[in-house]
């Protein structure tokens, strides 16, 4: 089980990741909703496509556009449809 953690809380887990570029992608039915808070940002990767972002609030702290899904992915990236990955301090493993 891949478990993605952050300020002490369990924010996501599954057995069914998909690793690109070194990242767990988490499928979105895997996280725990109540941690997720939408934000406005987006970035763009040439392969992938269009990211969107949510911040992450546990015990009051904000950890803000620390994950990321491709709501519309590229073809190339078809296989992250669904799916959501953490950085910005959150450990998975």
């Amino acid at each position: 089980m891949v478990k993605a953690i952050w300020n002490g809380a369990v924010i996501a887990e599954s057995n069914d990741t998909i690793v690109i570029e070194g990242n767990h992608y988490f499928p979105d039915f895997s996280i725990r909703p109540d941690f997720f808070k939408p934000s406005e940002t987006t970035s763009t990767c040439g392969w992938k496509g269009t990211a969107s972002y949510h911040s992450i609030v546990v015990d009051g702290k904000e950890n803000r556009d620390a994950a990321w899904y491709y709501p519309d992915p590229k073809p190339a990236a078809a296989e992250i449809r669904g799916r959501i990955a953490f950085w910005k301090g959150v450990q998975v493993g």
